[in-house]
């Protein structure tokens, strides 16, 4: 494969992947670190999904900054979900959390489909397929 310059959406949206990954691997260690009492398996299977999805986040950005197409696709899916948390914190005490969490996925989700994002996954894919 040549080398060529990564668009700046593409770099971004691979940024801020694994910022996310590596703040949802903090929350999931924080979960296990702070896990007692008398029902310790979901302190435990709670730190563990989160930090094996900010993990999962953490290697798509990691593949999208290396032009891997499949990596588009989970890091697409994993900001519809926030989208949906976001809207179910945004009432009450928390709409700061909400007001955050939805502006970094739809940022997220603007670069991820930016055209010259999408651009330079095509031409990987029609690269490695040649």
């Amino acid at each position: 494969m040549t080398q060529t310059r990564l668009p700046r959406p593409l770099l971004l949206a691979a940024a801020l992947a694994v910022l996310q990954g590596v703040v949802l691997i903090g929350y999931g260690v924080l979960e296990l670190a702070a896990t007692s009492g008398s029902r310790p398996e979901v302190g435990l299977t709670t730190g563990i999904f989160f930090a094996g999805y900010g993990a999962g986040l953490v290697a798509c950005g990691w593949g999208l900054s290396r032009l891997v197409v499949w990596a588009r696709s989970p890091i697409v899916l994993a900001q519809l979900l926030h989208l949906g948390v976001a809207w179910s914190f945004r009432g009450g005490g928390t709409s700061q959390v909400a007001w955050v969490l939805a502006a970094v996925s739809v940022t997220m989700l603007v670069l991820i489909l930016w055209p010259s994002t999408l651009a330079a996954l095509r031409d990987s894919e029609d690269e490695s397929a040649g």
